[in-house]
């Protein structure tokens, strides 16, 4: 596949500045010099973009393939467009990427209405063709669904992943930084620099490509990068939630170590599913954690002393519940091509004694199969991980411990591993290695922890993910810290469709669950929160109450709205003279909205203002055409 033209001009050895960056991680052992830290991770040198565009010419850069809707370059931006709420306008461009980060600065120049979306293509066929993985922001950006992973399915219809609000308001007309990064199947939305929403649900193919979809709208786009991106780092960056680990597949819901366990796993939005690995007596690995079949087969003896053709007889599932009955102990192909096909990354234990050879055949499985990006293995015993850097230096390594070692440090840089892996009851004896281990650009895990507040207390201490045998609870754990932790306006009144006519004095109620500052404004002036909203001063029709705090800006859209009750307000507050006020509200009585707003509009309606005149005159029109 050919790369996208590159703009004649420098490129940043970083992909961007502040918490954006995504690091290309050094090797564990480097030195401090070597590197730098942002926001918590340690960070090298960015590659160069395979795609860097500031659209300055009036052509589309070469190898970029319109293949819907009208796509043009334009007054230094490229701009697609939609013109039906049926129609994904969509150009391809780059090349097939495994990890990577693709960035914009874009704006709605038009839309027909707020449910109107653009994506990032996050996996597309160069032809634009079903089917494909995308990355979708709404013009209404802060409804529950503002920011989307999807996909449109060989059928060609939606499948729909994630969902989240924009932690800020879009809308047409206002420029927007947006950035989404790729890792296999798992990716994470950045709206302005923060982080959005996450997903472990991509759908990925080997020949896909990026891409721009545009739907009922008009969008513009300037400075699009796409970047590929190094080595991970496992250490969580400042406010992100834990990474989950899901125990021997979500093995407290189903049979541990099986493709039901593995689903469960997958669907409760776990990062990376942990599985054991053992070779059978004919050499073949298997996914099994104990040293026999006895606790989780209706067989019986070792595994080593069992063939295949023996193992792959038994029963695996209905030890666990009668619904699970048929499950098989799978061999690590088997699994490897589960979690190829149907999403999901693999934690792959070496459990037990294994020879070179044997820890060759696991790393020949991985290869194979084309899944050396999505395996991270982990094991008790050293001499497996040095094996497994020999055989693939690219695959990151985790050491598990029951007990700390006397210098962790030490060890992690001699193994070179990505990860350090104890025990919960390990790490409670000196969890102060967290901080020495992130230093040498090592993250930490923790195993096997199901308890809600060992989760909050291990957190707190910096851990960088855990692993358990709840991945659905910790996902959900994982979403109620965000939004704990993230600074966010609520507003409360007036509520966002609320209807308000003349009579009605509405406060403006805006809840904060930080002690950063919010500001906020009321059609773009500044109003206290507190303060009352006089519906009579304001102009009929749509008004918006925009609150922010940190850079996070939630919308209200509320209306001021004609009724009888409010015209009723408007003539009694009005201080016009007693016969005026009279006639005005037996007009009123009698519905008679047209020549009360005749008589309202004439020289014999004395004491009436300029202004209130208007608005009289104005509600009684209003109510003449409902």
């Amino acid at each position: 596949m050919n790369l996208t033209t590159r703009r004649p001009r420098a490129v940043l050895a970083t992909l961007v500045t502040g918490a954006t960056m995504t690091a290309l991680i050094a090797p564990a052992g480097a030195e401090a010099a070597d590197r730098s830290v942002l926001d918590g991770t340690t960070v090298a040198a960015a590659a160069a973009p395979t795609v860097d565009e500031t659209f300055d010419g009036s052509a589309l850069p070469a190898g970029w393939t319109p293949v819907e809707g009208t796509w043009k370059v334009q007054g230094g931006r490229l701009v697609g467009s939609s013109t039906s709420s049926g129609q994904q306008s969509r150009i391809t461009f780059g090349s097939p990427l495994t990890d990577f980060r693709i960035e914009s600065r874009l704006r709605f120049d038009s839309a027909l209405d707020a449910g109107r979306w653009v994506a990032f293509g996050l996996d597309l066929a160069p032809s634009g063709a079903v089917p494909w993985s995308i990355a979708t922001l709404r013009n209404g950006s802060t409804a529950a669904n503002g920011l989307e992973f999807a996909q449109r399915t060989v059928a060609n219809t939606w499948n729909v992943t994630d969902t989240a609000a924009a932690p800020v308001a879009v809308g047409v007309g206002k420029d927007v930084d947006l950035a989404v990064e790729v890792r296999g199947t798992r990716a994470t939305w950045y709206v302005e620099g923060r982080e959005a929403l996450r997903t472990t649900m991509v759908s990925r193919s080997t020949a896909g490509v990026q891409g721009l979809v545009v739907n009922g709208s008009t969008v513009s786009f300037d400075n699009l990068k796409v970047t590929p991106l190094g080595k991970e780092s496992f250490i969580r960056g400042r406010g992100a939630p834990l990474r989950v680990w899901a125990h021997r597949g979500g093995s407290a819901a189903a049979p541990e170590n099986t493709a039901a366990s593995d689903e469960v796993a997958r669907r409760a939005r776990a990062e990376w599913i942990e599985n054991d690995v053992q070779p059978t007596k004919d050499g073949v690995p298997v996914i099994l954690h104990d040293t026999t079949v006895d606790r989780t087969t209706d067989g019986t003896g070792a595994i080593r002393d069992l063939t295949l053709a023996q193992v792959s007889a038994l029963d695996a599932g209905s030890w666990f519940a009668p619904a699970f009955t048929g499950q098989r102990v799978p061999t690590l192909g088997q699994q490897l091509d589960g979690l190829r096909t149907r999403g999901g990354n693999l934690l792959l234990e070496v459990k037990g004694a294994h020879t070179r050879d044997s820890v060759a055949r696991i790393v020949a499985e991985i290869r194979d199969r084309g899944m050396a990006s999505r395996v991270f293995v982990q094991s008790f015993e050293p001499q497996h991980l040095r094996w497994v850097a020999e055989l693939a230096p690219e695959l990151p390594l985790g050491l598990l411990r029951s007990t700390l070692d006397p210098d962790p440090v030490a060890i992690a840089k001699d193994l070179g591993l990505s990860a350090y892996n104890p025990s919960d009851a390990a790490f409670q004896t000196r969890p102060g290695i967290v901080s020495a281990l992130h230093d040498a650009g090592v993250a930490v895990n923790v195993w096997t922890v199901d308890d809600a507040n060992r989760w909050n207390s291990l957190e707190k201490a910096g851990v960088d993910g855990i692993i358990t045998n709840r991945p659905a609870e910790l996902y959900g754990w994982n979403a109620a810290y965000l939004q704990r932790t993230a600074p966010r306006a609520t507003v409360l009144s007036p509520a966002a469709g609320q209807r308000i006519d003349r009579a009605q004095r509405a406060k403006v109620a805006v809840g904060n669950n930080s002690a950063e500052p919010v500001t906020i404004m009321l059609d773009g002036t500044p109003i206290a929160n507190g303060a009352t909203l006089d519906a009579t001063t304001l102009t009929a029709g749509e008004h918006v109450l925009r609150a922010e705090v940190a850079g996070a800006v939630t919308e209200s859209r509320f209306e001021i709205v004609a009724t009888p009750t409010g015209l009723a307000d408007l003539i009694l507050t009005s201080g016009a003279r007693p016969s005026t006020v009279s006639t005005l509200t037996t007009l009123l009585g009698r519905r008679e909205y047209r020549a009360l707003a005749t008589y309202a509009n004439t020289s014999a309606a004395q004491g009436l203002t300029a202004d209130r005149r208007r608005q009289i005159v104005a509600e009684a029109n209003a109510l003449t055409s409902q």
